[in-house]
């Protein structure tokens, strides 16, 4: 396995239910980048554009890319689930007391909304799991 599995599997540990925020997808990404950089033995001196650092790799999607598909994956996986298990229970659950002045915080679900509208998904689809799989993007790589 290569350097950058390793350390993309150890980044991505438990993505799928986090909250992105810009500044979180920023963090994320300048991360990711750091990691191709050093594996390719480029340096931030060399002056050398992100994409084509993406395109001499030949990684096609940014890693923001794959946390959504993540976070899809496991949206549907949830919305199959009986009405009664613990994790379709706390994604339905709204907190009784008021929110704190100020603009609300983007919530996990206006990301997944997000994601899904970026996709053509609708609500329901996600009952056949194999159209679900192709259209969010999780198709099986081949080698």
């Amino acid at each position: 396995m290569c350097k950058y599995a390793l350390i993309k599997s150890s980044l991505l540990y438990g993505a799928k239910t986090w909250r992105l925020t810009e500044n979180n997808k920023r963090q994320v990404e300048a991360t990711e980048m750091d990691v191709l950089r050093r594996s390719s033995r480029i340096s931030r001196k060399d002056r050398i554009r992100n994409v084509t650092i993406r395109q001499q790799i030949g990684l096609e999607d940014t890693i923001i890319k794959e946390i959504e598909q993540n976070q899809l994956t496991w949206y549907g996986h949830v919305q199959r689930m009986a009405e009664e298990r613990l994790p379709k229970i706390a994604l339905k659950w709204m907190p009784k007391q008021k929110r704190a002045r100020g603009r609300p915080k983007k919530t996990w679900m206006e990301g997944i909304n997000l994601a899904m509208n970026e996709r053509n998904l609708n609500e329901g689809q996600w009952e056949d799991r194999k159209q679900w799989s192709l259209s969010v993007g999780q198709r099986r790589k081949t080698f």
